[in-house]
This record gives structure tokens, sequence and C-alpha cells, in this order.
């Protein structure tokens, strides 16, 4: 299989994944959302793996990333929801970071145009009095910054899905036709015999006593 073809393109969008889930994983450490952290690492490992296969051949790691393309989509829907407070979630809980923290997107305080300002409570100037953050004049909501994220995210793995798939196809294909005309064959038709010619054709010769 050449390289001008499927596979090729598959190398290709595991190369994009990669650089895309690497970006994406330096946000999330920034907004500290450790849920995403994990499943980014999870991701790239995945990614990983079946670049190596398909550079090498190895179609049980390409179809390892396949099945694992496929629950990437469905982890991407769930945020999509999930930003979108679609089916009773809401981006304001703390559902991404395990409920331990109140931590969110670190695109809800820094996107393009975001203006933030920390505000002490009026009236109360201790050293230990509480701010709040004040974000204003951002050109796009956090929320729909996540969502794009989220949509290319499925867009590449669905297209790695798709050529994940025609790559196994084609290798399993090229590895049957080589095992049809006797190339794993440990005992091809035509095998020569080890021993030379000029022994076979030789008379036998008794002493006589």
């Amino acid at each position: 299989m050449g390289c001008c073809s499927g596979r090729c393109t598959l190398i290709f969008l595991c190369t994009i994944q990669l650089i895309m889930a690497l970006e994406r994983q330096v946000f999330d450490f920034l907004g500290y959302q450790w849920v995403p952290i994990l499943s980014n690492f999870f991701h790239i490992i995945i990614v990983i793996l079946g670049l190596f296969g398909t550079i090498q051949y190895r179609p049980r790691y390409i179809v390892v990333y396949a099945v694992w393309t496929a629950l990437w989509v469905a982890w991407n829907v769930f945020l999509i929801c999930f930003y979108l407070d679609v089916g009773g979630l809401t981006k304001e809980s703390d559902l991404l970071t395990f409920n331990i923290s109140a931590h969110h997107s670190w695109w809800s305080e820094h996107g393009p145009g975001c203006v933030r300002r920390e505000m002490t409570q009026p009236g109360v100037h201790t050293a230990n009095s509480q701010s709040y953050v004040s974000v204003m004049g951002c050109l796009l909501d956090y929320q729909y910054i996540e969502v794009l994220h989220s949509g290319t995210q499925i867009l590449i793995a669905l297209l790695g899905f798709v050529y994940a798939c025609y790559v196994v196809s084609a290798i399993t294909e090229e590895e049957d036709s080589f095992d049809f005309i006797g190339g794993f064959d440990p005992f091809p038709l035509y095998h020569v015999n080890e021993k030379p010619s000029h022994l076979l054709l030789k008379p036998m010769v008794h002493k006589s006593t």
C-alpha cells in the first residue's frame, strides 16, 4: 500500500489530532479541568498508538484507535451538551473538576476581547476579604469556544475512524493475498532437495570381502 493512499491520510489525521489534543490539554490544565485532562491524556496515548500502527502496518493497533475514536466522538458530544446546557446539564456545575473545585474553562476569563477585573466586596477592605472577577467585552462567549473545539474534534475523529477502517481492510487484504501465494508457507511448493544432485545419482558400491 503506497503512501499516496488512505494510509498517508490516516497518518496526517493522527498528526493533526495529536497537535489539537496537546493544545487542548494546555488550556484544560490552565483551567484546572481535571476530567478533560484525563480524557486528553488517554486520547494522546491512543492517537500515538494508532500513528505507530499505521506506520508499522499493525492493524490491531489501528483497530484500537478506531474504537477509541468512536468513544472520543461520544465524549465530545457530551461536552457540547454540557456547555450548551442540554439535557439537564449546566456549564456552571463543577462536574468537570470532580466537584473538588469551582474552576471553570480557562476561556471564561481569557477569551478573545475579554477584559478581566477583580473586584472586592464593597465596604470590606480586610486582608481576608474575598474578591470576585468581572469579565466584560468578550467577542465570543467561552461556551461557544469550547463547543467549537469539541466540534472540530468530532469532525477529525470521524474522518480518522473512516480511514482507520479503510487502512485495516487494505492491510488485511494484502496479508491475505501474500499468504495465498505462499508468502508465509514454510514448505513452498517448489522446494529444492537439500542433497546435491550428483550424490543422488551416485551408484551404490559394495566392497567385496
